[in-house]
């Protein structure tokens, strides 16, 4: 007795591995959540990559490297500089920006 219920959960087990588990479709339907245009976002970033397009390559790179969470480790070692070099051309640079942005 004891073996054939041992042998009816093998076989359930195998055949629930099988099987693959979906979801229902109208189930997430409402949870999608309709996002709002906000169009001043837009107009923001124009604006920062029209004063990103104002500085020199180096300066470009990066701030699109840092725009890209990479850490100045990366940084300094993509653009061939000093880690503390980085830092200190990171922080002229967002100066350099904000007076741009806000004259």
């Amino acid at each position: 007795m004891y073996r054939v219920g041992l042998n009816t959960a093998i076989t359930l087990y195998r055949k629930s591995k099988r099987r693959i588990q979906t979801d229902d479709f109208d189930a997430y339907q409402f949870k999608i959540k309709a996002e709002e245009y906000d169009s001043t976002e837009e107009e923001q970033l124009k604006l920062l990559y029209n004063a990103v397009h104002q500085l020199n390559d180096i300066e470009k790179a990066l701030v699109f490297l840092y725009l890209e969470d990479k850490d100045y480790r990366e940084i300094s070692s993509t653009l061939g500089i000093t880690e503390v070099n980085a830092r200190v051309k990171m922080n002229r640079v967002k100066k350099k920006l904000k007076a741009i942005l806000n004259p």
